[in-house]
């Protein structure tokens, strides 16, 4: 059995805190059990409760994860609201030259 290094445990366990990634794209990335990696999580998380250090270490990768996903909301969202804005600006200029051609003639 190879003796995965104590930064590569590192890298996988920030990976699936901060960043959201699943223990089984860690697996196949990492080339270990799904035990392994679980294990190095809890193990971290556990460690977090008496190293004030790490604990805020941890608060912050959880910080900036729940942040990337609120981040990720709010461009769909906002691409949302453009589409939306695109949509009835069209309908508010085809109205309006209706409305325009409509006046005009009832003039004449």
């Amino acid at each position: 059995m190879t003796r995965i290094s104590d930064e590569t445990r590192r890298k996988a366990v920030r990976a699936h805190i901060q960043d959201g990634r699943t223990i089984a794209s860690l697996v196949s990335e990492y080339g270990i059990s799904r035990a392994t990696v679980s294990n190095w999580v809890r193990s971290y998380r556990e460690e977090c409760q008496n190293n004030d250090e790490e604990k805020s270490q941890l608060e912050m990768m959880e910080e900036l994860r729940r942040l990337r996903r609120e981040k990720a909301e709010l461009e769909k969202e906002n691409s949302f609201l453009k589409k939306a804005a695109a949509f009835f600006a069209k309908g508010i200029d085809s109205w309006n030259i209706v409305s325009l051609m409509s006046i005009s003639r009832s003039s004449d």
